[in-house]
């Protein structure tokens, strides 16, 4: 992955690093690439891109699935989100998914003979 594409800033890297599993210090296996993979999820959030889309360069798709899954069911994505909810500094707002497909299609929707246009009540 280019450096110049990535979300993760090095200041940012720092307050959530230790917040994540998978540390050196956490029992069990430690994690491959933890930025890598925020990295990779923050890239299927902003495109809005099926899993089976992610670029190569994250790695194969279906692991970061199945790691997506496991790090929702374990909470630790809510940790993040308390950890930094407050921090005014983050660069990018996530939209959810279903905004944008009900976007994309209320944009091209095609009035049919019996559609009227919406209007305050009493008017017209």
């Amino acid at each position: 992955m280019s450096e110049h594409r990535l979300v993760i800033t090095d200041r940012l890297w720092r307050r959530i690093a230790p917040l994540l599993p998978g540390k050196a210090t956490d029992r069990g296996v430690t994690a491959r690439d933890n930025r890598l993979f925020l990295e990779a999820v923050f890239w299927k959030v902003r495109t809005g891109a099926p899993w089976r889309d992610l670029p190569d360069g994250f790695g194969r798709w279906n692991s970061q699935f199945r790691r997506f899954r496991r790090w929702e069911a374990s909470g630790v994505f809510q940790r993040l989100f308390n950890a930094l909810g407050g921090d005014p500094d983050l660069e990018y707002a996530l939209v959810d998914g279903a905004i944008v497909l009900v976007r994309q299609k209320a944009a091209g929707a095609r009035r049919g003979a019996g559609a009227r246009a919406w209007a305050a009540p009493g008017a017209g």
